[in-house]
């Protein structure tokens, strides 16, 4: 029977559980100097005309070298993706994975505006910002410092973001992450209820990938 992190890994829903094994295991090799951070970021030219597709893939799990700032992006995007997993896709893990892959290649595509290396943190902000549209009135302590209800959730950690990082650069990818979740958002709870009266590929995963994922 698992016991310890064993179990605490075991109890993650698996889409936000796979998300962090390797988030973590990417973490760990360029601490131990199996690869560089050099070998895993994202650029057009390097992924595409160098051909060297691995980036479009490894620039969504580093999140950095050990540290502050890691520790602060892995407990928020591990902790609403795990709460927008296990209530909102309850069940519907093809369903996330499809969301996650509509937003990575959004961040892929809309990189060049912010000109980061690396869109990990980009991508963890767009659970969270679902996650806060989702519960609007859900009130949210930060570190017992001050409440805030979880619509304002996204731009305060922005906010926290800048200030540790120090540059308006992390702040500006966050916002991207921001922006790309409010997408995500208005396809599924706006346009797709609203207006198209249902889901449609753009809100939910295709058939074939709830096969593949054993949804159906």
């Amino acid at each position: 029977m698992p016991v310890g992190i064993e179990a605490w890994v075991t109890q993650i829903p698996p889409v936000t559980r796979a998300w962090l094994i390797l988030s973590v295991l990417t973490s760990l090799a360029v601490q131990c100097q199996l690869v560089t951070p050099l070998q895993l970021y994202f650029s057009f030219k390097a992924a595409f005309t160098n051909a060297q597709p691995w980036r479009a893939f490894t620039t969504f799990f580093y999140f950095g070298s050990l540290s502050l700032d890691f520790i602060f992006h892995m407990f928020f995007f591990m902790r609403y993706s795990r709460m927008l997993e296990e209530s909102s896709f309850a069940n519907r893990k093809a369903d996330y994975f499809w969301l996650l892959l509509l937003s990575s290649i959004m961040l892929l595509i809309l990189s060049p505006l912010v000109n980061l290396p690396f869109l990990s943190s980009p991508l963890a902000f767009v659970p969270i910002y679902l996650w806060s549209r989702r519960h609007p009135s859900t009130p949210i302590s930060l570190f017992g410092l001050f409440t805030i209800t979880a619509p304002y959730l996204p731009l305060a950690l922005v906010g926290l973001a800048w200030i540790l990082n120090g540059t308006w650069r992390a702040a500006a990818g966050d916002l991207l992450g921001c922006a790309v979740g409010h997408v995500g958002w208005f396809l599924r709870d706006v346009w797709a209820r609203e207006m198209v009266g249902g889901p449609n590929v753009l809100s939910e995963a295709p058939e074939v990938l709830k096969r593949l994922l054993g949804d159906i």
